[in-house]
């Protein structure tokens, strides 16, 4: 199974997830935490299928 890649729609869904965020559709094109956020606005109706792809497929939970 290959990754997504970081930063990408469906990695930031399935991070959101993993560490109880709220559903919230954007990603970083050039990497998490470089350059500009996307916001869901911006985006394409693939992506946001991606990013909910990655939130709602993600089964493990940060244990805080």
């Amino acid at each position: 199974m290959l990754l997504p890649k970081h930063g990408s729609p469906e990695d930031r869904g399935s991070a959101d997830r993993y560490y109880g965020r709220d559903f919230d559709p954007h990603y970083w094109p050039d990497g998490t935490g470089h350059g500009t956020r996307v916001e869901m606005c911006d985006m394409t109706p693939s992506e946001i299928v991606d990013y909910t792809r990655g939130y709602n497929e993600e089964e493990d939970r940060k244990v805080w």
